[in-house]
């Protein structure tokens, strides 16, 4: 990375509050990379397939995937806009306390904060699980005498922990190599086994798989079915905002972030809808593979189609390898949302958490915070692999709100127009010599002119005064400076009428996305199929409210001011022209 837009970072950075003291790795294409592995939407089709199949079949995961991806699409556009208004580690907490009204700014920013890290957390029980019982999978498949226990599964979910605590702690160097050779090996993996699988095994016919609706969770309407079956699509995406929480560690983030959310998503949502498409062709006899062995119908699809423990293992380690990297992803992504959450004093013992190595300039503890909490998470699993899918269903709705609440606050100020211009003097872009005046980031200046007792008037008087008008430059509590970064568009945004109306279908489908989340799987409901994930979102959500009444507000004031940056900035509140 050149100097010249290293110290543009650095000053995007400073503009929002914060010193650089994390390493920028990434560029563009590793970025890229580490999006399109964090989403994972092939391998994710097949993980998760049995989900929509229950209710809504062939036709239901086609149709359904569809409109996923497109809304979905919509969504991330939406936060892609606001990673690049503000390119920060912290993602939507900062985001809610920069476009909230003055007196719901701590609040929300601090309910946001908790559900975005413990979401995350989820995510890396999630994933880590995943790979943990494919690899279960596998020996299943190789030794049919096997008996599988879940807590062989949890200990197999702690190998793959230790594993990406390794990658990120010890050798976080290798991160943006290990990015670019995974993409490559992702699309390579996708061709391989899109070959086989056309190759060895018997097709339906297009009739099955676009008209058949299956209803296996004995709702009402089919209608219900496949909104319920819905989810199952809704998942494949989820998580692709990993790269916002990855923006004091990538180059021209304001950039390269939407760009790398966006591209991935499109790259992704295409091979996931023809890997979709592949195995309702090659699924076989439905039952046989529904009720495998192994856990994962996917398993069962390979070893039918190519006849072949050892081949069917080889394209089970494909994907496993894959969920591996992915879930190594995840853990940098969750250390860096914890890390920037526990800086801002939002987490107990925060000095502690938002603790940086200074050689290899990574929150190590923050990465043992979020991999301690998952391990233990994980354990849920062991005693009901049912409760454990009710808790990690945290990663839908959990995310969800915290897109949600951002999201609504821009549309409403989008509305208004609130929003400035992106302009030379925006996150993001070189400052020049006349737009120096910006440089004061988050803090009022003053500028007083030589031989002058009167104040010269600034060359963007009236963009500031709009604002001033919206954000008062700083607020101070005591001894605390608390960002307030001003509303003004990144270089990557979806401009006019049609950028408010994105935002309002994205803002439509969360709700929509948020409401369905919390359905059981089937009916009769009772303790045993029941959807917890209300419980435990709203748990996550109480818990936060009662800590920022005990704790939270005493400590917590919204988005800090670095004590470097202060410092610099008072240094230059006054400039002599």
């Amino acid at each position: 990375m050149s100097r010249t837009a290293s110290d543009t970072d650095s000053t995007t950075l400073a503009q929002l509050g914060k010193k650089q003291v994390l390493k920028r790795r990434f560029g563009f294409w590793s970025l890229f990379g580490f999006a399109v592995c964090e989403l994972i939407t092939w391998e994710t089709v097949l993980a998760l397939f049995s989900q929509g199949f229950d209710n809504g079949g062939p036709a239901g995961l086609v149709y359904g995937f569809i409109i996923a991806w497109s809304s979905t699409l919509s969504v991330y556009m939406v936060i892609s806009e606001l990673a690049s208004m503000a390119p920060i580690a912290g993602g939507q907490y900062y985001w809610v306390y920069m476009l909230a009204p003055p007196g719901y700014k701590v609040f929300c920013s601090y309910i946001i904060g908790w559900l975005t890290s413990l979401a995350w957390i989820a995510t890396v029980a999630t994933e880590t699980i995943f790979a943990g019982t494919m690899l279960q999978g596998i020996i299943i498949l190789d030794y049919p005498d096997y008996i599988a226990k879940e807590w062989q599964g949890t200990l197999l979910a702690w190998l793959v922990i230790a594993v990406a605590i390794f990658i990120n702690v010890v050798i976080p160097g290798v991160l943006p190599r290990f990015e670019i050779f995974i993409i490559v090996f992702h699309i390579a993996g996708f061709i391989t086994i899109l070959t086989l699988l056309w190759v060895y095994s018997p097709h339906n016919s297009a009739s099955f798989v676009f008209t058949t609706s299956l209803n296996e969770g004995g709702w009402p309407t089919q209608g219900l079915s496949y909104c319920v079956g819905f989810l199952g699509n809704v998942a494949t995406f989820v998580g692709a905002d990993a790269s916002v929480h990855m923006a004091e560690e990538v180059a021209n983030a304001a950039k390269n972030i939407p760009r790398a959310i966006c591209f991935s998503m499109i790259i992704n949502g295409m091979v996931g809808f023809v890997m979709m498409l592949t195995v309702l062709f090659c699924i076989g006899d439905v039952d046989t593979v529904l009720d495998t062995a192994t856990g994962y119908p996917f398993i069962q699809v390979f070893y039918d189609s190519v006849q072949s423990v050892a081949g069917a293992t080889v394209m089970v380690a494909v994907v496993l390898i894959l969920t591996w990297a992915c879930a190594t992803g995840i853990i940098t992504t969750a250390s860096r949302m914890t890390w920037s959450f526990a800086r801002d004093r939002g987490t107990p013992f925060s000095k502690t958490i938002s603790y940086v190595t200074p050689a290899s300039r990574i929150p190590i503890v923050g990465v043992a915070v979020v991999t301690g909490f998952a391990a233990l998470l994980t354990l849920i699993y062991i005693g009901s692999p049912t409760a454990f899918n009710d808790v990690i269903s945290l990663t839908i709705t959990g995310f969800y709100c915290s897109y949600f609440l951002p999201a609504a606050f821009l549309l409403y100020h989008r509305v208004k127009g609130h929003v400035l211009p992106h302009k030379q003097d925006t996150p993001g872009v070189p400052l020049g010599e006349d737009d120096a005046d910006a440089a004061s980031g988050p803090f009022e200046k003053h500028v007083t002119p030589k031989d002058s007792s009167e104040p010269k008037a600034s060359p963007h008087a009236d963009r500031d005064a709009d604002v001033a008008a919206i954000e008062p430059p700083v607020a101070r509590d005591r001894q605390v400076s608390v960002v307030q970064a001003q509303l003004v568009w990144g270089p990557w945004h979806i401009p006019g009428i049609l950028g408010t109306i994105n935002n309002a279908y994205a803002c439509v489908y969360m709700i929509f996305v948020i409401f369905w989340s919390v359905w059981p799987p089937a009916t009769p409901v009772d303790y045993q199929t029941m959807n917890y994930s209300v419980v435990v979102t709203g748990g996550v959500v109480i818990f936060s409210i009662v800590w920022y009444y005990i704790r939270g507000r005493k400590e917590y004031k919204g988005p800090l001011i670095d004590d470097e940056v202060a410092a610099v900035m008072r240094l230059g509140s006054v400039v002599h022209v």
